[in-house]
Formats: C-alpha cells, sequence, structure tokens
C-alpha cells in the first residue's frame, strides 16, 4: 500500500468518525498559566483532537491538535499572552463539536506577583448530584452574575459515595457545565475519591511547577500563583504527611520560596472542626493539624480551607494551637480574637511575616449538612448550613463571605495586610 493510499484512508476514517461523535464530558479546563491551558473533553468514540482559539469569536485564527484517535483529549495550547481572553472551540481535525461561542472562553492568569483583583470560589463535600448541590451552585451563579470566576478551588469528596467515573460524569461535569468551560478547577482528593487512576485521571495539575511554586513531582500535592496570591494543595488522605515526608519536606521548600502577598492552604481533612467530625480524635485530622499547621504558619500562611465535615466552621486569627479543642487559650493562640469584620469587631490586620495569623476555615456544606456540636472554642462562627464560600483578593485586601444555599451572606470577614 502506498503513502498516498495510506493517508487517504486515515483522513477517511477521521472524516466518517467526525460525521457520528459527539462530546459526552466537557469542554473544561484544567492547569491554566499565564502563557498556557490544558483543555480536555470525552467523545463516544474515538477521534482525532483540534481546538481553535482567538481573541475575538469572529476570528479563531489559531489551533493546535493531535491526530491520534481517542476518546479522552487533552490539548495543551502556548505561546498565549497574560491576562488575556481567548474564545474557543473543540472537535475533529474537520468538524467542530463543541465551542465557538459567548460562553466557551478563557482568561489566562496575570502575570506572577501582579495586584488587581481576583475572585476565588471555593466548594467542599459537593458532590452529591442533588437539589442540595444545585441549589449550592445556583446561588453563586445568580451572586456573581455576569462577574468571571478567575480561580476555583475543590476541596474533595467531588463525587459521591465512591468517585467513581459515572459519579464524577454526575455530580462534577453535568453539575458545572457552564463555569467548567470558562475558568480553571484546583481539586485536592478527598476521602471519597476511592480511585486514584479516576480522580488523576480526570484532573490535570502541575507537577513541575509549570504554574508558580516549586515543582512537587506530583499530581497528590502542587501549589500554583495567581497574581499576588500563591495557593498550596496538600493530600490528607492516603499521602504520607509525616514532618520529614516528601510532602510536607516540599511544602517547606515551596513556601521558603515564596514572593508572593498572600498564601492560601487547601486539603480535604480539617486541623480544627467540631461538625460531623471531630478534630480532636480523628488521625488523619490531628496529624495534619501537627504536621502540617507549624510549617504553614511558620511561613506566613494566611487562610486554609478544608471540608470533610459537612458544616461551616470559621476560626479567628489564630496561630500555634496543635493541639486539642480544651487546650486552646484566647490570650496565648488568638492574635486576634474578633470576628474580623469592619464595622464590628475590625478587620484582622496582618503583618508579611512569619507567625501574624492565619484563618482556618471547614467549608464542607456545598452539598450536604450533618450536624455536630459545632462549639470548637477557635471558632468564631459556625452553622449547619448549605453553601460555598467567595473569596475576593485586591491588593492588600482579602474579603471572605459564606454564602448559603439561599442567597444569603451568613458569614463575611476581612484581612488587611501590610508589607
Amino acid at each position: 500500500m502506498n503513502n498516498i493510499l495510506k493517508k487517504y484512508i486515515v483522513l477517511l476514517f477521521f472524516a466518517l468518525s467526525a460525521q457520528a461523535v459527539e462530546i459526552t464530558r466537557g469542554p473544561y479546563l484544567q492547569l491554566g498559566t499565564s502563557t498556557s491551558i490544558h483543555i480536555r473533553w470525552r467523545t463516544d468514540a474515538k477521534t482525532s483532537s483540534h481546538v481553535q482559539f482567538g481573541k475575538s469569536l469572529r476570528l479563531l485564527n489559531k489551533s493546535f491538535s493531535d491526530t491520534t484517535a481517542r476518546t479522552e483529549h487533552e490539548i495543551k495550547i502556548s505561546g498565549l499572552r497574560p491576562n488575556q481572553k481567548y474564545y474557543y472551540n473543540v472537535g475533529t481535525t474537520s468538524k467542530v463539536l463543541a465551542g465557538g461561542d459567548s460562553t466557551h472562553y478563557f482568561i489566562t492568569s496575570p502575570p506572577i506577583g501582579t495586584k488587581q483583583p481576583i475572585r476565588v470560589w471555593i466548594i467542599g463535600d459537593a458532590g452529591t448530584a442533588n437539589d442540595n448541590q444545585r441549589a449550592v451552585r445556583d446561588a453563586y451563579y445568580q451572586y456573581v452574575q455576569m462577574e468571571h470566576t478567575d480561580v476555583w478551588l475543590q476541596l474533595g469528596d467531588n463525587a459521591y459515595s465512591r468517585g467513581t467515573d459515572r459519579q464524577y460524569q454526575k455530580a462534577f461535569f453535568d453539575i458545572y457545565s457552564e463555569l467548567m468551560r470558562k475558568t480553571v478547577t484546583w481539586p485536592t482528593r478527598g476521602n471519597h475519591e476511592y480511585s486514584a487512576s479516576v480522580f488523576y485521571g480526570i484532573f490535570t495539575m502541575p507537577q513541575a511547577g509549570e504554574a508558580g511554586g516549586v515543582a512537587s513531582g506530583s499530581e497528590e500535592y502542587y501549589s500554583f500563583d495567581y497574581g499576588n496570591v500563591h495557593f498550596v494543595c496538600l493530600e490528607s488522605f492516603l499521602v504520607d504527611n509525616s514532618p520529614n515526608g516528601a510532602m510536607l519536606s516540599w511544602l517547606k521548600n515551596d513556601l521558603a520560596a515564596n514572593q508572593q502577598d498572600w498564601t492560601i492552604a487547601f486539603w480535604h481533612h480539617p486541623p480544627y472542626s467540631k461538625g460531623s467530625h471531630d478534630s480532636d480524635t480523628e488521625g488523619r485530622l490531628v496529624r495534619m493539624r501537627e504536621n502540617a499547621l507549624p510549617i504553614l504558619e511558620e511561613y506566613g500562611v494566611d487562610l486554609a480551607f478544608s471540608g470533610h465535615s459537612h458544616s461551616y466552621e470559621r476560626s479567628m486569627l489564630i496561630d500555634g494551637h496543635y493541639g486539642v479543642s480544651s487546650l486552646f487559650l484566647i490570650y496565648a493562640h488568638a492574635i486576634d480574637g474578633g470576628n474580623g469584620r469592619e464595622g464590628e469587631d475590625g478587620a484582622y490586620r496582618k503583618k508579611s511575616r512569619p507567625r501574624s495569623g492565619a484563618v482556618y476555615i471547614v467549608a464542607g456544606s456545598s452539598g450536604k449538612t450533618s450536624g455536630g456540636p459545632l462549639d470548637h472554642p477557635i471558632m468564631s462562627v459556625s452553622h449547619n448550613e448549605l453553601g460555598s464560600v467567595i473569596l475576593d483578593v485586591n491588593g492588600g485586601r482579602m474579603d471572605v463571605k459564606f454564602l448559603n444555599h439561599l442567597g444569603d451572606v451568613r458569614d463575611h470577614f476581612t484581612i488587611l495586610k501590610n508589607k
């Protein structure tokens, strides 16, 4: 068979496949940086992969392709301009399958260190695939209206009850299809993500420091920068979190190299909680508090998010409490024991130096609530309510809100930081 005939057969195969093929998942955005982004989708038949993009809907004049026939598609687009909006479509080398409209776009990250307004959405334990999850989602959509979400954090247990591929389809891809096509999501693994191959097969996380921070060499834990914020994702389910283990050794190196104004950490098992889980007695929670928090606080972490307990709990501005709840002493461990609200107790004020205090938030009620005493002494606010967290950063100001499923702001506080 000569080369011309072989080429004709390959082209004919793709042409015939493209006529019937449909997208069954996505498109969705992964691993965004200031100059690149990954676009992923799934099809019901093996096809080539093709992305067209451009700064104008009328002129999608650039493209990246992969001619390998597959159902799981991932195209990395590189050579982009920082802080730039691009429209895109996805499909095969011969047919557009999705996109090419005003809802399919991405905005590249600003240059690292840039001080500009940043909107972050945080959900935890969301994956119930029911009306509770949809209500939390819709409340957020209604609250932000047309404003773009820059960063989207998921705190684990994103698809109940075992994190299977089918459950992820129902609880993640079907629920958040509108947001995932225009905002990169950054997840951590929860204890209901039983299958590592499913979880790490769905998401693309940085391993080589390509989004900022120090290379971790692992998708299990990683960091990235967005503007003047450094984000650190830890794994509290199965990874060794001993002080000299690989993850926390990497954490020390990563935080030592961090030059951003703000540092935000997130993982699944909360170091402090008296909700449906008790941080005084449960091993994974205790180990994260005893082993990870001293490192985070030594390097000046500002805010830490976890899920697991199906409630909302938010601490005062604290430092140095690594024991059980009964050993918390407000005069010894609270940098500011107020509620952090301007016009009430006053905003929390920090210096850009270690041990100036951190706020810890349990945000595990984005899909269900499960009660509990909710009486941990470090907490300024606790609610047994469905909801999510909205975080806005603008220069040296950070505003945090807990938005419930009815669209009501049930908690808010501010951190102000001076250089």
